[in-house]
């Protein structure tokens, strides 16, 4: 069977019956009664457990996140350089074979080849992507239709106001940017494809944000067992070499590029380029699918299901 043709608990290797959540946060007095910039500090800090930050997170989103300015958003600095990006095509099928226990397809992972260099003139990144709380903001101000899909019934999610925005459009991204620089003057955008591979790797060619190996502390994937968003930043172990959180996991992020075959290869002829003649790619892996997605080359798109968690990330012209 096609793996994108599975129900999407099956796709998340869930059985139909109750499934109890992996990590819950744990409140207790003393960040019950801590200001926001303390419980920021808390929800970023590679030295308190995940419970914790999860639990400082959480009481950030009813309180208010200082970390997250709608209008002033957190961004990276990345340095102008020429990089390499994409994978080797003779690395291709032993990257499927890592990861065929969980349905993984050659002919996805050959999508990222072949490697290649490109020049990047220096431009910023949102350390986050951007979350429920900010994209409110843009929905209140402009009218626009494209109500997130996670948001049951449409309502603004309160308690998740600084978890990721997904269950829109790469369309929504795009309006999203070019409001912003309405509102600022200032020319925000979505990254593109190598602009976001480089920013997640930091150039140096390492397979996650975190170096070589998955590890389930570094992302919220299936793997690591939430099911379900979890406020930006309290992964600090996935923290990407430049400083980008939640690059990995969480939730995917449309770039700003439709899928093409890179340089010296051939476009992978997926169920998305046969049925929509185009799509947009969307990278970084989420709550709801595997530690594969994870990697810094591996190229996705987004179904029209609940199970492809997507959202974006911004990026600046300076």
């Amino acid at each position: 069977m096609n793996p994108n043709e599975l129900a999407d608990r099956a796709a998340m290797g869930l059985p139909e019956s109750f499934v109890r959540r992996g990590p819950e946060p744990e409140f207790d007095g003393e960040l019950l009664a801590a200001s926001p910039q303390t419980l920021a500090v808390v929800a970023g800090s590679a030295h308190e457990p995940y419970e914790r930050r999860y639990a400082a997170g959480t009481l950030l989103a009813l309180l208010g996140d200082p970390r997250l300015r709608v209008f002033e958003p957190e961004l990276v600095d990345i340095p102008a350089a020429k990089v390499t990006i994409g994978l080797a095509e003779e690395l291709v099928a032993g990257v499927a074979r890592r990861w065929s226990h969980v349905g993984v397809l050659e002919e996805w992972i050959a999508k990222e080849a072949p490697r290649h260099d490109v020049d990047i003139a220096e431009f910023r990144i949102g350390r986050y992507p951007v979350t429920n709380g900010e994209y409110q903001v843009f929905l209140a101000e402009t009218q626009a239709q494209w109500l997130p899909g996670s948001w049951q019934f449409g309502v603004f999610p309160r308690e998740l106001a600084n978890h990721p925005v997904w269950g829109v459009p790469a369309e929504a991204g795009d309006a999203y940017a070019a409001w912003l620089s309405r509102r600022t003057g200032r020319q925000f955008r979505l990254p593109s494809e190598a602009e976001w591979e480089y920013a997640a790797s930091g150039g140096d060619g390492r397979e996650y944000p975190w170096g070589e190996g998955f590890r389930t502390e570094c992302a919220n994937t299936v793997e690591a067992g939430p099911l379900r968003t979890t406020p930006v930043g309290i992964y600090p172990a996935g923290r990407s070499p430049f400083g980008l959180d939640d690059v990995a996991g969480n939730v995917e992020e449309f770039v700003a590029d439709d899928y093409v075959g890179y340089p010296g290869g051939v476009a992978e002829p997926d169920d998305l380029l046969l049925t929509r003649g185009s799509y947009r790619v969307a990278r970084g892996g989420s709550f709801t699918r595997y530690g594969d997605l994870t990697r810094c080359t591996r190229r996705h798109g987004w179904y029209d299901k609940p199970i492809y968690a997507i959202g974006f990330r911004l990026a600046e012209t300076p």
